[in-house]
This record gives C-alpha cells, structure tokens and sequence, in this order.
C-alpha cells in the first residue's frame, strides 16, 4: 500500500506546483499601457495617459486645463489635449484591460475537481470520492499562454494605432478650423468692401452718373459676398465643434482661442524616395498582420496538440463499501476523452483555413500600405505645389496688377468700379491660396498616418473557434 500511494502521490506533488506556480500569473501595475506610451511618444513626442481611478483622472483634467489656457492653442497642444482628453479613446483601452486579463487567465491551471458519490441500503454505505486535476492542461498551457502573449501585444498596437489615428484627425480637424476661421475674417473684409461698393452704385444712380444695370452689378457682387459669409460661417462653426468634439472639452473648456493663421507654407516638400520601404518598417498596421499570423500559426499548433485526447483528468480516489465505520479503499481516478466519433479533423482543418486566411490578410495589408502611402505621399507633393504656385505666382500677379489699375485710377485713366471689379479677381486668388494651404497641411498630415498606419485596415483572423479553453475542453 505505501508503495502504491507513492506512486500516487508523485503526480499529486507536480499538480500541486504546477498549480501553485500557475497561480503566479498577476497584473501588470499599469494594465501594459506603458509600451503604448512609449510607442506614441517615440512617433509623436506626445505623452498618453490611461484614467483607471478618480486620481489619475483629475491629473489629466489639471494637464487638460493647462493646456487649454494657453492663447493661442497651437497644433501640438490640440493633439496632445486630445490624447489626454478625448474620452472614446480612454474608452477604446479597455480592450487592453481585456486581453491583459485573458492573458493572466491563460497563465493559470484551473481548478481540480472533486465529486462524491454516496449511496446506503441499511447499514451499507457506498462513498465515492475523487479529487482529479486535468493532467493535459500541463501540456496546452505553454501554447495557450503564447497565444495570448501574442494577441496581447497586437492589442497594445492596436491600442497605439487608436492613439496615433486620433492625434491624425486632431491635427487635421484644427488646420481646418484655423483656415476655416481665417477665410470667415477674409470674406467679412470683402463683404465690408462689396458693401461700400454697392453704397456707392446706389448714390451715382441716384445723381444720374451711373445706370441702373451697372448698380444692380454691384448689389448682385454684394449679396455674393454675404452670402459667401454665411456659408464661411456656417463652415467655421462645424470645423470648430468638430474639434472640440476631438478634444473633449465642453462648457469653459469649449472657449478656447486658435491662431489667426495658418503656419507659412514650407519652401520645399520633403524628398522621400524610399518610402514604401520606410512604410512597411514602421506601419504598425502591418506589423500587427504579422502577429495576427505567428498568433494563428500558433494556435494552428494548440489545435494539432489537441487533436486526439483534449481532456485528460487524474488524480487520487477513495472509495468505501460496507459499514460505514469500515476503512476507505485508496486508489486514483483518470478521465479522458475518447476519439471514437470525433477525431479532430474538423477543428484541425478549420485552424488551417484561418491561418491560410491570416497570411492572405497580412499580404493584403502590405499591399494597401504600399498603394496608400504612394497616394499620400503623391498628394502631399501635388498640394505643395499648388499652395506654391498660388503664393509664388498668382497672388503677387494680381498684386501687381491691383497696383497698376490704382495708378491707373489716380491718373483718371479708369473709374473706380474697374478698380472694384478687378478686386474680386484679387479675392478669389486669396481664397484660392487659403484653400490651397490648407490642403497642403492636411495632406501633410495624411502622409503622418499613412507612415503609421489605418485604423480598420485588417478585420484580422477569426480565431474564436480555436481558443485554447476550447482545445482544451474546457
């Protein structure tokens, strides 16, 4: 007997260290946040933030209000306010929260069973007792804990990719709502001007020195202009509210102040020949295909290692017939699986089907970056040289042209409603350049993202129907 319970005992010992070295999986203090962080900040220089208590949440909102105040609130504060503040990303890390916590789970053995039988006729007892461990949870637990240090990983980049796509659609919602403002103060002027213009058509008319055609000219150019400041407006207040939506800021935060202008065009676009290599390093989009596929090959293997037996139970039993003051009978118990209709083909060639799936996706992901950081960067340089040629050429033409037609007014050589019709050939080239710059920034910020990454790019693998709790039988 003392040898047969040392035979027993043995495995009992390694399930009880297994189980108690299982139980060693914990949670980062920090719910893995810090590589997202140091990947924003690395891309960025800016600083992201997880709000998980009322504390670290009022740190933000003091850094928000900070950040706010300042007059006026560049380029780099909103992102960074947006970052910090916008709360559907705060949201969006919860998914993080999630795969740590599958990650933990994945670390630990589960629990043993024990189940009793007891039956009694008179004075005779039957009392069955086993306390069985699932013995192949050793052996799937390395691949299932790989798993899911995978899919942790590819949640911390996506995490990061939410981060970066939101300080995109910041950096372009603000020079939006800049140009936005500044052609709403252009078009006033011009209005002020059209006005003054159509004042002075209806006095002429009325002194017999201008026909009533020529003055219904000037009113149509006039109600032109108002209306032009009507839809500018209009336009102004949805740029706005737009980034104050990615902000998150409401109520006093909400009267922030932004620039009068735009930043000066550069005098020249970046030289970037090899930027398809340089995407394809650094797009995390693409990198997370990758992990998509190590991820699913590696749950290929789990599925391999399940295939015949994914239940296996042991451990100690003891069993008493008769009186009930008679001593207990000792012995094991071991359940298991057996392969007699089910033998895994199906899980198996399921598992080879999404991994085939995986490795068609990851190529289709390198494939679109290379397309769409060609598209960026091509719009990048065209919209340069647009807003150049607007600054370089056409504006200082009709410059030029306004300074002649002024001489040309001071000698009498031509009347003051020439003078006025060739201004709004001058107004619609300084609409053109504002416009102009404005799309050379915001492809400029597009190609940012396209070195980054597209949120949404890849639906990734199905790999619901090979988790490890499921090869496992569990």
């Amino acid at each position: 007997m003392g040898k047969t319970m040392s035979r027993i005992g043995r495995p009992v010992i390694v399930f009880a260290a297994a189980l108690a070295l299982g139980g060693c999986a914990s949670f980062s203090p920090d719910g893995g946040f810090a590589g997202v962080a140091e990947e924003v900040r690395l891309r960025t220089g800016k600083d992201a933030a997880w709000a998980r208590s009322d504390g670290e949440r009022g740190e933000i909102d003091a850094r928000v209000a900070e950040l706010v105040s300042k007059r006026p609130l560049g380029a780099d504060d909103a992102v960074q306010v947006a970052i910090l503040n916008n709360r559907g990303l705060q949201a969006s890390f919860a998914e993080l929260g999630m795969a740590e916590a599958d990650l933990v789970q994945a670390g630990r053995l589960p629990n043993p069973h024990f189940s009793m039988f007891r039956a009694k006729l008179g004075h005779d007892y039957k009392i069955e007792q086993a306390l069985t461990f699932n013995l192949f949870s050793l052996v799937t637990a390395p691949l299932a804990l790989e798993v899911e240090k995978r899919r942790f990983a590819q949640a911390q980049r996506q995490a990061a990719l939410e981060v970066l796509r939101l300080a995109s659609e910041t950096r372009k919602a603000w020079i939006t709502a800049v140009a936005a403002e500044e052609t709403v103060r252009y078009l006033r002027k011009v209005r002020e001007a059209a006005d003054a213009g159509a004042e002075l058509a209806r006095r002429m008319e009325q002194a017999g020195n201008w026909s009533r055609l020529a003055r219904a000219r000037e009113q149509g150019f006039y109600a032109d202009a108002a209306l032009n400041v009507a839809r500018a407006e209009h336009a102004q207040v949805a740029a706005r509210e737009r980034l104050t939506r990615l902000l998150g800021l409401w109520g006093e935060g909400a009267a922030y102040a932004l620039p009068e202008r735009l930043p000066d065009l550069p005098e020249q676009a970046e030289d970037r020949p090899d930027i398809e290599r340089q995407a394809l390093e650094q797009r995390l989009d693409v990198r997370t295909a990758i992990l998509e596929t190590e991820a699913v090959a590696r749950n290929l293997g789990l599925a391999k290692a399940t295939r015949f037996v994914n239940v296996l139970e042991f451990g100690p039993a003891r069993v008493l017939e008769g009186e009930k003051t008679d001593p207990y009978k000792k012995g094991y118990e071991i359940a298991l699986e057996l392969p007699l209709f089910d033998w895994g083909t199906a899980r198996v060639s399921k598992a080879e089907s999404i991994y085939r799936q995986a490795l068609d996706r990851a190529a289709e992901t390198a494939i679109n970056a290379r397309s769409e950081v060609r598209e960026t960067y091509r719009g990048y340089r065209i919209s340069h040289d647009i807003a150049k040629h607007y600054r370089d050429e056409i504006v200082p033409l009709r410059k030029r042209i306004a300074e002649e037609n002024v001489l040309r007014y001071n000698g009498m050589l031509i009347g003051v409603f020439d003078l006025l019709a060739d201004a709004r050939s001058q107004i619609a080239s300084v609409n053109g350049y504002l416009e102009a710059l404005r799309d050379f920034w915001i492809a400029e910020a597009d190609l940012r993202m396209a070195m980054i990454g597209r949120v949404g790019a890849s639906a990734g693998p199905r790999m619901a129907a090979t988790q490890p709790e499921a090869a496992a039988g569990h």
